[in-house]
């Protein structure tokens, strides 16, 4: 079985067009609510949005049996206010991904998206995410270590005691968070860049932290490849052996990481480096990655051939990858 640990919701444009709506009225015509036939949320699914196939097809198309789906972050405003509109779109999007769950339950897998807020409590983000997991058996969370979003006011470093209540939560529900930022308001600095930039940041900050110290059953996982960290472990190996302590690389094994990496050679260096144990097979399809390789004829978040052909990789531990690690982090045989 292959399971896409890393995926984001496909939806009809009403789901977007109900997010113009809330920052258009900030809030001041209610809440209001999203109108989705099945047929409509059947459309989304199998209509190509991202490169030449749609949702479900795309699976199919890439051999992935199983996928954990998310919202899509770039989406989900997270710097905006006032804060119950981010909430609003946040309820909505869930209630989409739960609908398309239940029509696929041997799918797709629900995984929440945190109504996180500039400079709110994370407290404030905690009743929505009871609900998903609760409620509608979503299996993790999204989690924005940036919810400014690269605006002028920088967030808490994710060892700092502002994220100690989800932290608590997310052993409370023994659900995975995935740290994935969301947008940018940076024009220098599109949001998929800061994506690679906020992966790192999180996980050195992690390393740094005593969080592990703190809620030793906390499982997170970080995507794309974990950012710059596995291109420069190094250096951060050579940071810690100036003090007492484990090595960087040694401390990183109590993290996950996906591998949403569109090379070889990347995806090479990302299981040699942090290993089978710690990886999570994950290929955001259908999203950036879907469009097309001249290089290879097929879209580049088609890596399952890249590990395929990794004779140096065990058949035990491309197992681990493609789904063993994703059934024990996210609790899918329960």
């Amino acid at each position: 079985m292959i399971i896409d640990c890393h995926a984001h919701v496909s939806a009809p444009a009403k789901l977007w067009a109900y997010k113009a709506t809330l920052l258009a009225h900030r809030g001041a015509h209610g809440r209001g609510k999203v109108v989705i036939s099945d047929d409509e949320l059947v459309d989304a699914l199998n209509t190509p949005t991202m490169g030449k196939y749609g949702h479900l097809p795309y699976l199919k198309e890439n051999g992935i049996d199983k996928q954990c789906v998310s919202p899509r972050p770039f989406q989900m405003m997270h710097s905006e206010s006032p804060a119950k509109i981010v909430d609003w779109l946040h309820a909505e999007v869930h209630n989409v991904i739960y609908r398309q769950t239940q029509m696929y339950p041997d799918t797709f897998v629900g995984v929440a998206g945190l109504s996180q807020v500039a400079g709110r409590p994370i407290e404030d983000a905690l009743p929505e995410l009871e609900r998903a997991v609760n409620e509608l058996g979503f299996r993790g969370c999204l989690l924005n270590p940036d919810p400014y979003e690269n605006g002028a006011v920088e967030a808490p470093g994710l060892g700092e005691k502002y994220w100690y209540p989800l932290y608590e939560k997310l052993c409370e529900l023994d659900i995975p968070a995935h740290i994935h930022s969301a947008g940018s308001r940076s024009e220098r600095t599109a949001y998929s860049l800061h994506f690679i930039n906020e992966e790192t940041i999180a996980i050195q900050n992690l390393m740094k932290s005593t969080v592990y110290d703190d809620f030793p059953d906390l499982k997170i996982i970080c995507s794309h490849g974990g950012g710059a960290i596995p291109y420069q472990i190094g250096r951060f190996d050579a940071g810690t052996a100036r003090g007492k302590g484990l090595p960087f690389r040694e401390k990183i094994k109590k993290m996950y990481f996906d591998t949403v990496l569109y090379s070889p050679a990347a995806l090479e260096l990302l299981i040699k480096e942090i290993g089978a144990d710690n990886l999570l097979f994950g290929a955001e399809c259908p999203g950036v990655g879907s469009s097309h390789n001249a290089a290879t004829g097929r879209p580049y978040d088609d890596i399952k051939p890249y590990i395929d052909g990794f004779e140096w990789l065990s058949d035990e531990d491309r197992t681990k990858i493609y789904s063993g690690n994703s059934i024990k982090i996210f609790g899918l045989d329960k």
